[in-house]
């Protein structure tokens, strides 16, 4: 059995909270925050993973996850998250900041994972918002030799920290991940400084992309 535990704020009476996310696709949220077991790739292996949500505060959420697979080493098994329930859809260009913390830990390093970020864009307003026309990783770890989609294509300073820069396609859909070269654990910043790079260094059309999810 393996663990992972998080605490995460995207802004600043707190309710306290318990529950227990075993099914698949298991949802739940409180106040400004949803988090999703998001068990999607299953069936590339053998095994089975639950989300315990600690405490959700006006400021953040704590949750955590257990698991155990075994089988299908290179086939991702989950993405469990946490996100905002009721975000403001507007053009990249019109957001002025979006700061967050996190702080993070796994009982072990024996894994194959990865610690991210994970926030969509796309022209359209409506587009589902479990992907888009452009998807922004902000990877604060990795473990187990994975790695984003696509290539790295440079080495960058944002928010005053260093990452690798990749990019890649998941079919229409155009990914960019900024990848910490070591563990991150405990990181405070403003995500809006990545989109803000990408529109200067990499042609990414803020004013006509909308930021459909976080």
């Amino acid at each position: 059995m393996k663990t992972t535990s998080l605490f995460i704020a995207f802004a600043t009476a707190a309710l306290a909270q318990q529950h227990t996310l075993c099914e698949q696709y298991g949802y739940y949220a409180s106040g400004a925050y949803s988090v999703n077991n998001n068990v999607w790739g299953k069936d590339s292996g053998t095994g089975s993973q639950c989300l315990y949500v600690n405490s959700v505060l006006d400021s953040g959420i704590s949750w955590s996850t257990t698991w155990t697979w075994s089988g299908g080493a290179n086939n991702v098994k989950s993405y469990p998250n946490s996100g905002l329930v009721n975000l403001k859809k507007q053009p990249v260009s019109d957001i002025g900041s979006i700061p967050t913390s996190v702080k993070w830990s796994y009982d072990t390093t024996d894994i194959r994972a990865d610690v991210a970020y994970d926030l969509f864009t796309a022209a359209d307003i409506n587009h589902d918002p479990s992907s888009g026309d452009y998807e922004l990783m902000i990877w604060l770890a990795r473990y187990g030799e994975v790695q984003p989609i696509g290539s790295q294509i440079g080495t960058v300073t944002v928010g005053g920290a260093t990452w690798e820069l990749w990019n890649g396609a998941n079919g229409s859909q155009k990914t960019y991940s900024f990848v910490a070269s070591n563990p991150v654990k405990s990181w405070s910043g403003d995500i809006k400084a990545f989109f803000d790079y990408l529109t200067e260094n990499q042609g990414y059309p803020a004013k006509t992309q909308n930021l459909i999810s976080t």
